[in-house]
């Protein structure tokens, strides 16, 4: 292990070995006790599969003759059984959190792991892992209130809802330490494999309530995702072959270098892209938001797309000196694909009805707006410097704005006990600054806008600016859809409506976290000391307010579009979501895969026809055959008795024909 820089706290930095076994081994030991836990369960509900002998048959499985038909058949007495939520499982990414904060910058070396394992924390993966940790624990915080009701079901013996905690109980942390692997991981097994557990731990938090929709989003999401690992195996498989690479920065120099490089990178660039959304492959997105509970569409559209984001920076050979010229062209693919993507979400996205829906494709903008940055990297690589810590701070910025407006959408349904006019300013600010008009939006379009013009891409800051104006009319869509949402809401009596809930507690710490982002963020970029030396004064400072009319125009625009727009097309504006529904090209897509697979079976039902009558046609030869073998076997009946007479008539047949030429010559004087 090497040391190679402090930690933001250097009185009370820790060794990087037991953090990082910490990190990694915490939430899978909190998946195993939920699969435990589900075992269990298991074990409870078996003695009802057998029936007593005098027991009538007219009564339930194993039901006590005393027992009410309407009563649960078991109880379970252990309090994790049917509440899995508890704060031990909400605890699942502290370990990680600490790591981020109080962790030394190095390496660790585990040569029994795999091929090897590499594991690694630097200024970039501190970076990540705290704001995705950070966004883990408060997602987990909010599930605790938000399966309440839940809770309560399997607590009075409900086995459905025990069976749908117990699985999201167990996927969950799961899915966290697939995506802590990957963020930590520098070798290319380690990397590989946290991102395939993330990616199918998933599934089951998308399908959680098992509806039509829900299985329609998670078909979605296994279908895109399959697509997606298939690509960025067979990219890292022949990087790592072709370079003999075992690390990710040996396969970004074999990348950079190797003759057939570009057409690995293109694979790891759409193979990455199913998962940050890029245009084209983003179908899984709006299709499984709706239909995953809130916590977990928090974590999908915060933490989990930025793994796509991860898997270009580890692997794409950006800012790289010698790069092939052929990557000018993946530049450009990129770039375009970005900002058609930024500008296309947007317009579909404002059609939708459920908010989760509008936020969804607002991720898929703004991840386009993402990918035209790390484009930069290939394009222009002396400018990647500057410009990657502030991609690392726009996709943070964008990580913990999305988490808060989609923790902002339960809260919506279920608001606490505060005044309308704070609630809805609380739900507007992370709105706003998503919108770059405000904290740590507005830091990060101007920081964004100083580097391309240093960079001399004043073109794309203008366009990135105008692709802003679509994130306004997306966040102006969201806050009126969970405005309509809430009057068709109202609170139950079952609801906890406390400020100091569950629920509200992690959204409040949610839009606090976003909206002081700048201050925490420098403060892990450089520690302590870089924040009161002010050597991080220029990356994430404020802008000046000679420059604020050139940042706020989009906004202003957008609002005026939002209002325009919501008035002239109101009488069409419900039956816009029906014109454009959710998932845009996966319907034709998967009209198009149900006529071809009819088509197929139509073909083999053809084939089959065909086959039949081919063999039919042959046991029809078979009878004949056989037919006329039985002739023949009765014909050599025929001739078996016949065969004295047979043999007389032969020889009377010869002795006429010896006659016959007896007569024709002279045979005697």
């Amino acid at each position: 292990m090497t040391e190679l820089s402090l930690a933001p706290f250097p009185l009370l930095r820790l060794p990087l070995a037991p953090l990082l076994f910490a990190a990694l081994l915490w939430p899978l030991l909190l998946s195993l006790r939920a699969a435990l836990g589900a075992t269990i369960s298991l074990g409870q509900l078996r003695p009802h599969l057998s029936r007593p002998l005098n027991q009538p048959l007219n009564q339930p499985l194993n039901q006590p003759l005393n027992q009410p038909l309407n009563q649960p058949l078991s109880q379970p007495s252990s309090r994790s059984l049917h509440r899995p939520l508890d704060w031990l499982w909400i605890s699942a990414p502290l370990p990680a959190l600490a790591l981020a904060v109080l962790g030394p910058d190095g390496s660790l070396w585990l040569e029994a792991w795999l091929l090897g394992g590499y594991w690694e924390l630097d200024d970039q993966r501190r970076l990540l892992l705290a704001f995705s940790a950070l966004l883990w624990g408060l997602a987990g915080w909010y599930a605790r209130g938000y399966f309440a009701a839940e809770q309560a079901q399997a607590a009075a013996g409900d086995r459905d809802s025990r069976s749908r905690l117990l699985r999201f109980a167990l996927f969950w942390p799961l899915t966290l330490c697939g995506n802590l692997l990957l963020l930590v991981a520098e070798d290319i097994a380690s990397f590989y494999l946290g991102f395939a557990l993330m990616t199918f731990s998933a599934y089951p938090l998308v399908i959680h309530n098992g509806s039509r929709e829900a299985r329609t989003g998670g078909l979605a999401y296994l279908v895109m995702a399959v697509l997606g690992e298939g690509m960025i195996l067979a990219g890292l498989l022949w990087g790592a072959g072709t370079g003999s690479a075992l690390t990710l920065s040996e396969l970004r120099a074999t990348l950079a270098t190797a003759d057939m490089g570009l057409w690995m990178g293109l694979l790891l660039w759409l193979g990455f892209g199913v998962k940050a959304g890029v245009i084209g492959l983003h179908l899984w997105l709006p299709l499984a938001h709706p239909v995953a509970p809130t916590p977990a569409s928090a974590v999908l559209s915060g933490v989990m797309i930025k793994a796509g984001l991860v898997g270009w920076l580890s692997t794409l050979p950006l800012g790289m000196a010698g790069v092939d010229q052929s990557f000018h062209g993946l530049g450009l693919a990129m770039l375009v694909a970005g900002l058609v993507g930024a500008f296309a979400a947007a317009l579909w996205g404002v059609a939708q009805r459920h908010p989760k829906a509008v936020l969804a494709y607002s991720s898929v903008s703004q991840m386009g707006m993402l990918a035209a940055l790390v484009a930069i990297g290939l394009l222009k690589p002396d400018s990647w410097p500057a410009l990657s810590v502030l991609l690392l701070f726009f996709a943070a910025h964008h990580g913990l704005s999305k988490g808060a407006l989609f923790l902002g959408v339960g809260i919506s349904e279920q608001p606490p006990r505060l005044p309308a006019w704070l609630l809805w300013t609380l739900l507007i600010l992370p709105a706003l600054s998503l919108a770059g008009a405000l904290g740590s939006g507005l830091i990060a379009k101007w920081g964004t806008k100083k580097a391309l013009e240093a960079a001399g891409e004043e073109t794309l800051a203008f366009w990135l600016s105008l692709a802003t104006v679509g994130t306004t009319l997306l966040m102006a869509q969201t806050l009126w859809r969970q405005w309509r949402q809430g009057l068709q809401h109202a609170p139950t009596a079952t609801d906890d409506r406390r400020l100091l809930a569950s629920m509200p507690l992690a959204w409040l710490i949610s839009v606090l976290a976003a909206l002081s982002l700048p201050l925490w963020f420098s403060w892990l970029a450089g520690g302590i000391e870089g924040v009161l030396s002010g050597r991080l004064a220029g990356r994430f400072a404020w802008p000046p307010l000679s420059a604020l009319p050139a940042l706020l125009w989009p906004l202003g625009l957008g609002l005026l579009l939002s209002l325009a727009l919501g008035w002239s097309l109101r009488r069409v504006a419900p039956r816009l979501s029906d014109w454009l529904p959710a998932g845009d090209l996966w319907w034709p897509l998967a009209f198009c895969g149900r006529w071809l697979w009819r088509l197929a079976r139509r073909l083999l039902q053809g084939l089959a026809s065909l086959q039949a009558a081919w063999v039919a046609w042959w046991v029809a030869r078979e009878g004949d055959g056989l037919a006329g073998l039985d002739t023949l076997t009765r014909a050599e009946d025929w001739l078996r008795r016949q065969l004295a007479l047979l043999l007389l008539a032969v020889a009377l047949m010869l002795a006429a024909v010896l006659l016959l030429s007896a007569k024709s010559r002279l045979l005697w004087p």
